[in-house]
């Protein structure tokens, strides 16, 4: 269907797309900066030659990274707890959404319960007694302190509950009617259904998981056993003590003509942040998807 646009429809169109062209620039121009920064030279990085293409390139700083047992821990760590802090928080996340998605004649509390998780989200007991909870446990320094602390993130419970809310009743009646129970009802036909909302509440946990740094410094005595941006949060601070340990496992004269502080810490930034870089494009798809369609036939 073809219609004439008027001059200020196509001056709007035409704003509209300068803005968003400009605000993923705007998003894109650090990582390359980034990139750039790691594939060059240390004279060109400390003299500020180095804007968005490589100067002297080389691999050096990549190289550098790579032999750095403390990184490889890190990353090691990090993967962990992802793998176990998404998996706690999807289990959880669809257990409590599934029941507080139910009218009151069904589930008879709902607005008690409902009501305790959204006090989590507006009040906590503080740093000091979260601390002394996960220390009474017994679990400073294991990787549970990362992932029980955080087990059920409310928001994106919220967002379940309420895709669940969505879902045609009559689908759900007729499984009662055909002998479903709940449990039935929530891994045959709630889960499959909730693939887009799955996606982007584990989207949501795997990002948490992969950026989180501070409970990392606080729960783990031993640097070994820090998450990876725990680990890199420490080179920032002091950089000169982490350069100067992996220094003497190369013959410095040669590694300085290639490698220094800010070459090292972007190297090791980017590599931080292909993981989840190479996560969204698969899961992007899930966020546009329709939720149900067809469900439910005449």
């Amino acid at each position: 269907m073809k219609y004439n646009s008027s001059t200020g429809r196509k001056f709007f169109i035409s704003m509209n797309y300068l803005f968003l062209i400009t605000a993923c620039l705007l998003c894109i121009m650090p990582f390359i900066n980034i990139l750039a920064v790691s594939l060059s030279g240390s004279t060109a990085v400390a003299a500020g030659k180095v804007n968005f293409l490589p100067v002297d390139f080389t691999f050096s700083s990549y190289l550098f990274v790579i032999k750095s047992e403390r990184f490889i821990e890190a990353f090691l760590v990090t993967i962990e707890r992802v793998l176990l802090g998404t998996g706690v928080n999807m289990m959880l996340i669809v257990l409590c959404a599934y029941p507080l998605s139910k009218e009151k004649q069904q589930f008879k509390y709902r607005k008690i319960y409902a009501w305790f998780f959204v006090i989590t989200m507006l009040f906590n007991g503080g740093l000091i007694p979260t601390y002394m909870i996960v220390k009474m446990t017994g679990l400073i320094d294991k990787i549970w302190a990362l992932v029980i602390p955080t087990a059920v993130p409310v928001f994106s419970m919220i967002v379940m509950l309420n895709f669940f809310r969505g879902l045609p009743k009559e689908l759900e009646e007729s499984a009662y009617v055909d002998g479903a129970g709940h449990w039935t009802i929530l891994f045959k036909i709630f889960i499959p259904l909730s693939k887009p909302s799955l996606a982007t509440v584990a989207l949501f946990s795997v990002v948490f998981h992969w950026n989180s740094w501070f409970d990392g410094l606080i729960y783990m005595n031993r640097p070994e056993h820090y998450p990876l941006q725990s680990y890199l949060q420490t080179i920032i601070i002091n950089p000169e003590t982490f350069f100067r340990t992996m220094a003497n496992k190369f013959d410095v004269s040669s590694i300085l003509a290639y490698v220094n502080n800010q070459t090292a810490k972007a190297a090791q930034l980017f590599i931080a942040m292909l993981p989840v870089l190479f996560i969204y494009p698969f899961l992007q798809k899930y966020f546009t998807t329709g939720i149900v369609l067809g469900s439910v036939k005449g």
